[in-house]
């Protein structure tokens, strides 16, 4: 699932948020997001899931070109919507219903059969780690590491092409952080997935991203391919710089 950005901005007052000429993610990768507070990432991911205006600009995925200008009169593409999954925040949650009603609830929009629903579910169990399925409480009982399970599930759940997680290892305690790795590299193998992840957790982003790109004040500054050793020496060197001692 290819993913191509196009003269892309968004200002909020007079902070400009996101300014990017062109980027494009190709088919298959892993593409890590880093960046302070404030970088613009959780920005990009509500306007490629058109969850927020832009201000100019365009996303295109898989050949699907959404205008993103609010004053465009042309109908946006929705055909995109099938074959994306996302969690963002816990906003994305129907949190009135326990996890076994939303999965049904989400398997019946997306088509998907009781059977083939459990058998899918089946595939989460490590990562769910007996915490989330059977525990006869409402989503907004959980704790915010199970509303997170919850959300990353709920997001995986009809196998989408194209997969974005804002910060999905935070809340996790570090067993689901592993199983939360795990999860992601099988996945992006088995189903040839792009995924497209941000992070604040290094560690765990250098790992399993095949490309990292680091965005500073709404812009693109550096755009690595995987190589972990220079990835590692440069991106920590980046954010010491940031630090006032």
């Amino acid at each position: 699932m290819n993913v191509t950005i196009e003269n892309l901005t968004k200002s909020f007052g007079e902070k400009r948020a996101l300014d990017i000429d062109r980027y494009s993610i190709h088919s298959g990768e892993i593409i890590g997001l880093v960046g302070n507070n404030g970088a613009g990432k959780t920005t990009l991911f509500r306007i490629i899931l058109d969850l927020l205006h832009a201000d100019s600009g365009s996303v295109t995925i898989d050949g699907l070109v959404d205008d993103v200008l609010v004053s465009c009169d042309t109908a946006k593409s929705e055909d995109w919507k099938s074959f994306t999954g996302a969690f963002v925040d816990t906003g994305f949650l129907i949190d009135y219903l326990t996890p076994e009603e939303y999965f049904r609830f989400i398997a019946k929009v997306s088509g998907i059969s009781d059977s083939v629903l459990n058998d899918r579910l089946l595939q989460f169990d490590s990562f769910m780690n007996g915490e989330v399925l059977g525990q006869k409480t409402l989503i907004r009982n959980l704790s915010m590491g199970n509303k997170q399970k919850v959300g990353i599930i709920g997001a995986m759940l009809h196998y989408p092409k194209l997969l974005i997680l804002d910060e999905p290892f935070n809340f996790l305690d570090p067993t689901s952080q592993l199983a939360m790795k795990y999860l992601l590299e099988t996945y992006s193998k088995e189903q040839r997935a792009t995924i497209i992840v941000s992070s604040h957790n290094l560690t765990h982003t250098l790992d399993i991203c095949t490309r990292i790109t680091l965005l500073e004040h709404g812009r693109i500054i550096k755009d690595y391919d995987r190589d972990y050793a220079l990835l590692t020496s440069e991106i920590e060197a980046y954010f010491k710089g940031n630090i006032n001692f």
